[in-house]
């Protein structure tokens, strides 16, 4: 009776601290943290998770929809872009879990009560855009789901399925695979995010060490950052944030300039920048129309009106979008985009990475000469 007592003590206290920093929906994630246990104190938690991009309330992620009518976050979209939709898609609120059942209200964002909450924490599968039910891991059910992306390997091949490589096709347009495909990227070919070539043989989910396997065993679970110094105890050479690029675990000189020494990070830079450039090359020779990419400009592929490989700001618009799409651009196009849209790709699955970007580059070569010679496939 005496422990119920300071039991429920403890609980009106972080909820009246939550109050009094930021009101009503402080109020809320605190609830929702009295429902775990965390060696941390709600006050350190709170203030971790307010300095998240999963607090930001001024973020395009749950502000795009703001001048909708009315305002509204899509179900479509809302699983992921608002609180209320992800507690619907787990049927937390009683409705069917899988899919959210309405439009929800804007003006929420990724608060504690998104992950902390029964259905989520009973949750031992994912589904994937491609259909693929992958485990989840301890705590990773609710990452999985919102970094895995909206698109995958069988929907570029749904879209181009059964046309000839090389001819453009009005109906044919840029996949987008979303953003910060984290978890696609983590998942490799057990999850099907990136295009997979037929007959080739992909990495699956990365196994890194028996400590870190999970979302939250590198990122701090409330203000999402990596703290590198976890990192030194193997990789002696990681100090800062920016010293996680230089990691590589083996001596395969991937990219053939003969630094084996430099992290892995920047084997695939270079393999995504020699795909660019054939990509460039092989829709101004055979599509006979120039490209260029913006990784910050939505819908990312634009004419290149200059046609001198400079991004000129006045053609980034909508209205000088790509059009002119053949399958083979189609789905280079999709792995660049979708290497580009996970910054930590070389974190999260390098081999993986590896393999989609060389594929990439050699269906290229099958239509206009790429210099591959030096690469070699991990």
């Amino acid at each position: 009776m005496i422990k119920k007592f300071f039991d429920l003590v403890l609980q009106y206290r972080v909820a009246l601290f939550a109050l009094v920093l930021v009101g009503l929906p402080a109020l809320i994630i605190a609830v929702a943290i009295m429902r775990v246990q965390s060696t941390e104190s709600v006050e350190t938690i709170t203030a971790h998770w307010t300095i998240s991009g999963h607090a930001d309330f001024t973020s395009r992620s749950f502000t795009f929809w703001d001048d909708n009518d009315p305002p509204m976050v899509p179900a479509d979209c809302a699983a992921c872009h608002s609180l209320h939709g992800m507690l619907d898609f787990v049927g937390e609120r009683g409705t069917a879990a899988g899919s959210v059942s309405a439009d929800m209200p804007i003006g929420s964002v990724v608060s504690c009560a998104a992950c902390h909450n029964d259905a989520v924490h009973q949750m031992q599968m994912v589904t994937f855009p491609s259909s693929a039910v992958v485990e989840a891991r301890g705590s990773e059910a609710s990452c999985l789901m919102c970094h895995q992306g909206t698109e995958s390997a069988d929907s570029v091949d749904q879209a181009i399925g059964g046309l000839d490589d090389d001819v453009v096709y009005d109906e044919l347009g840029f996949i987008n695979v979303h953003y910060h495909v984290s978890a696609a990227t983590m998942m490799g070919t057990t999850a099907r995010g990136g295009y997979e070539y037929p007959m080739a043989v992909y990495e699956g989910r990365f196994e890194h060490t028996p400590d870190f396997q999970t979302c939250s065993s590198c990122h701090d679970a409330h203000n999402l950052r990596v703290e590198p110094l976890q990192c030194s105890t193997c990789h002696s050479n990681v100090v800062t944030y920016e010293d996680l690029r230089d990691i590589r675990d083996d001596r395969t000189d991937y990219d053939g300039d003969g630094d084996t020494r430099k992290g892995i990070a920047l084997e695939i830079d270079t393999f995504h920048d020699i795909l660019y450039e054939a990509i460039r090359t092989y829709a101004d020779e055979v599509l006979d129309a120039p490209i260029v990419y913006s990784s910050q400009r939505f819908p990312y592929f634009f004419n290149d009106v200059s046609e001198g490989g400079e991004i000129d700001p006045a053609d980034l618009n909508f209205g000088n979008r790509y059009t002119t799409w053949s399958p083979r651009l189609v789905r280079v196009a999709y792995n660049y985009h979708f290497v580009q849209k996970d910054p930590g790709a070389y974190a999260h699955n390098p081999r993986y990475t590896l393999q989609l970007l060389y594929d990439s580059i050699s269906d290229i070569n099958q239509s206009v000469p790429v210099e591959m010679a030096a690469l070699t496939r991990p």
